[in-house]
């Protein structure tokens, strides 16, 4: 099997996933799983489209991500890796991982600061007198 690639993305978290055959090592900019994501919770998120596929310990991961914090990189990498194994094989993968949302990419973004206010939609108290 050949390595495919595919992207994820989820607020400002940018996740380049190469995927191929191996034994279920899961490298993030160079480093392991378990020293990039300590959390647990980061590394279900992570892991969670193997275990919707049944492919747990069957293709080795090699992610670069860059920007946003952890929770939005832990998204950007399942998303990326959802979209290189619905690649890989269409009919096995892709109806378990569309019905888990894992193939939507969610667009939500934070809403910038407007001038003359201390946040997007927050103003400062007002005052009559």
């Amino acid at each position: 099997m050949e390595q495919k690639n595919a992207l994820g993305r989820r607020k400002s978290a940018v996740a380049r996933v190469y995927l191929a055959a191996g034994k279920g090592n899961i490298t993030i900019n160079d480093r392991p799983l378990e020293e990039y994501f300590k959390e647990g919770s980061l590394q279900y998120i992570v892991n969670q489209p193997f275990a919707v596929t049944k492919t747990e310990g069957q293709f080795d991961v090699k992610v670069n991500v860059v920007g946003g914090g952890t929770k939005g990189q832990a998204e950007a990498i399942r998303l990326g890796i959802s979209r290189a194994l619905s690649d890989l094989d269409r009919e096995a993968y892709r109806s378990a991982l569309k019905a888990e949302g894992f193939l939507t990419r969610d667009s939500r973004e934070v809403e910038r600061k407007k001038p003359g206010q201390p946040g997007a939609r927050a103003r400062f108290q007002f005052s009559k007198r």
